[in-house]
C-alpha cells in the first residue's frame, strides 16, 4: 500500500473512530512540506503524522498499487494509555483488520531507542509505510 492509498485508508478509518473530534490530511492543514500525512485531534489533543513509503523489492513507481491480502495482523501490545498518540493510532490500524497489513512495529517500544514515536507498517506485498510523529 503506497502512501497516497494508505493516507486515504487511515483517514477513512480514523474519521469514524468514536474519540476523534477532527482528522485532516496535512495538506488540508496548510502543510506543504509533507506530501502525505494526517493531523488527528482526540480528547488528549492533536498529533501530526507524516507518511513515507518504501516500495516492495523489485517494484517501480510506475507499477500499479496492487493490494495483496494474506490474513489479519493481531497486535501483541495492550491498550494504549490516554495521551499515547502512537499507541492509539497503532491500535486503530490493527482494529481495522486490513488483510493487507502484515505487521506493525511501534518505534517507542523498541529497546534500542524509545524516544522516537511512530511506526513501521509492513504489508503483505513487501512494501512498508513509515508513519512518523511530527
Amino acid at each position: 500500500m503506497r502512501p497516497a492509498r494508505f493516507q486515504e485508508f487511515a483517514l477513512d478509518l480514523i474519521k469514524n473512530s468514536a474519540d476523534v473530534t477532527r482528522v485532516q490530511t496535512l495538506a488540508e492543514t496548510g502543510d506543504s512540506e509533507h506530501p502525505f500525512g494526517l493531523a488527528i485531534t482526540t480528547s488528549p489533543g492533536e498529533s501530526r503524522w507524516q507518511i513515507i513509503g518504501q516500495l516492495a523489492d523489485g517494484e517501480k513507481h510506475d507499477d500499479p498499487d496492487t493490494p495483496v491480502a494474506d490474513g489479519v495482523f493481531q497486535a501483541p501490545w495492550p491498550e494504549s494509555a490516554a495521551g499515547d498518540h502512537e499507541g492509539w493510532l497503532a491500535t486503530a490500524l490493527v482494529r481495522a483488520e486490513s488483510p493487507e497489513i502484515k505487521e506493525i512495529v511501534r518505534w517507542s517500544t523498541r529497546p534500542d531507542d524509545a524516544t522516537k514515536h511512530g511506526m513501521t507498517v509492513h504489508f503483505h506485498n513487501g512494501a512498508k509505510a513509515f508513519v512518523r510523529k511530527l
